[in-house]
């Protein structure tokens, strides 16, 4: 923390790992009642976490065990067992430190527990991610916005259009790129069609040879390979089963095709949001590799840890808006079910110098 020629009291408080707050009250001036609120507020929570160090297992135990009944945990050995339950008692802790933080206003979004409350954010990033961008872009393929882009609509929202199909899960396969590509290619079989037709992942996972399936992949592979291919399947035709697999394509189960695809000027959130008021549902990368992203349950996400380089996941832009309080977000679709997030969606941060690399790795489907 920076220092000035006067002294300063400071309260801090560790609330995640690597991230310190605190509240400064010169000495020689009487505290202020708001003041003295957040101070105890804050101290009262030190309290709330340091009894959680002191008394790590018993207060846990029902609690635990009801979470392993939810998501329908079982480990092979005790090791195991405890090995887990001691990372999710971390989460557990890193959560409820976090939504006192927000409760405090020190946040614009909460977090909650899900499926994924015994895995480190490490063990997250390496089995549910997989996006793998080429070093090189074609840039003929660049997407140009029309018109002034000051005169966009200030928000939409692609799924109450019908654009968009339901939250899927990828599982413990490196095939985000696959589920936002198809994202993508629903979104623009609907606008061409006026038909919203569930497609199929597995296929891609499979057949585009350009990725490796379940080891990762990138979107305008995907897109290439439907345009080459004259066609993908529809998920009533090919399932998702979430593994490698030979490729099956088969054009009885063909439900779309592709022209080509767009890419969005690189880290340019304007240009994304041109892409997505005028074009439909944009596939993009993001840095998915926080415990904070983990945990999101509702808000607006912004982390300043999150990297607008290190980009590992692909999901799917489906819209934007803006708060009541004025906060600007992106709506994305995850492929993490349901149960992560707020009902398989976040609200990422719009109009923060890209966070999390929202607009580093954006392209779509031409039909």
């Amino acid at each position: 923390m920076a220092t000035t020629g006067k002294k300063n009291h400071s309260v801090h408080l560790s609330l995640v790992s690597g991230s310190y707050y605190s509240l400064m009250q010169p000495c020689l001036l009487p505290p202020s009642p708001r003041m003295l609120w957040y101070g105890g507020a804050l101290l009262l929570l030190g309290w709330t976490l340091a009894s959680f160090s002191e008394d790590p297992s018993l207060s846990l135990d029902a609690k635990w065990e009801s979470w392993k009944t939810t998501y329908q945990k079982e480990y092979n050995a005790l090791d195991e067992e405890r090995f887990r339950r001691a990372i999710w008692e971390k989460n557990v802790q890193l959560i409820e430190a976090h939504n006192q933080a927000y409760k405090l206003g020190l946040h614009s979004y909460e977090l909650g527990m899900n499926s994924l409350g015994d895995m480190t954010s490490e063990e997250v990033a390496m089995k549910m991610t997989g996006l793998r961008a080429p070093r090189i872009k074609m840039s003929n393929n660049t997407f140009l916005p029309d018109g002034d882009l000051e005169k966009l609509p200030k928000s939409i929202d692609y799924r109450k259009k019908g654009y968009v199909t339901p939250v899927r899960n990828q599982g413990s396969c490196g095939s985000c790129w696959a589920f936002s590509s198809v994202g993508a290619l629903e979104g623009q079989l609907m606008k061409t069609t006026g038909k919203l037709v569930p497609l199929s992942p597995q296929n891609l996972v499979d057949c585009v040879t350009e990725n490796d399936g379940c080891g990762g992949g990138y979107m305008t592979n995907s897109f290439k390979y439907v345009q080459n291919n004259d066609g993908i399947d529809s998920e009533e035709a090919y399932h998702y089963v979430g593994e490698d697999q030979s490729c099956a394509y088969n054009v009885s189960g063909k439900a779309a095709t592709c022209r080509g695809y767009k890419e969005i000027p690189e880290g340019d959130e304007k240009a994304l949001q041109a892409a997505v008021a005028q074009v439909g549902p944009v596939s993009v990368g993001i840095d998915a590799s926080l415990t904070s992203f983990q945990f999101y349950r509702k808000g607006v996400y912004y982390d300043s840890e999150c990297s607008q380089e290190m980009i590992n996941h692909a999901v799917l832009a489906v819209g934007y808006g803006v708060t009541p309080k004025k906060k600007k977000y992106w709506i994305i679709k995850n492929s993490w079910g349901e149960d992560w997030g707020n009902q398989g969606y976040i609200l990422m941060a719009r109009g923060r110098n890209n966070s999390c690399g929202i607009a580093s790795l954006a392209s779509y489907p031409i039909m």
